[in-house]
């Protein structure tokens, strides 16, 4: 598995960094030998001797959603009003509380609170017609004069 940014290291990684730091190597030389970043070993150790802690704590973000107090209010809105687009539901927002929102943020919102929209419009369905019928054999070469009649 690749490391990537804003993801923590697998455990076997970390303990074999802990087992590193235990033969009594210096901070800056296990972080090159694991070609990891001094701090990153440093807090690692700090934590260790302070919590006891080995394991990768859960990523948290610590931003609320924009939308957050106003869940409540868009779950009854959707309830009420299943055929509410997301910009009529955008404008309710605007002009009720006073709260702008992309589309995108709404549509996020909606899909986080396990809520749909109303399928189809109120319009009959489309149905499939038959076209004209070929006038050549299927796989026949059709020519202009044979389209025409003449």
């Amino acid at each position: 598995m690749v490391w990537r940014r804003g993801q923590a290291y697998s455990q076997d990684r970390r303990d074999r960094w802990l087992g590193v730091a235990d033969t009594g190597a210096p901070v800056g030389r296990i972080a090159s030998i694991l070609m990891v970043s001094v701090s990153y070993v440093s807090k690692v150790l700090s934590r260790r001797r302070l919590t006891g802690e080995t394991e990768a704590r859960p990523q948290r973000c610590h931003v609320a959603p924009k939308l957050a107090a106003f869940h409540d209010l868009i779950r009854e809105r959707i309830v009420s009003f299943p055929a509410t687009t997301l910009d009529e539901l955008r404008r309710w927002l605007e002009m009720e509380h006073g709260v702008l929102a992309s589309r995108s943020l709404l549509s996020q919102t909606v899909n986080d609170l396990g809520l749909t929209f109303k399928k189809r419009p109120s319009t009959p369905p489309n149905r499939t017609v038959p076209t004209s019928r070929s006038l050549a054999r299927p796989g026949a070469r059709r020519n202009r004069r044979s389209i025409r009649g003449g």
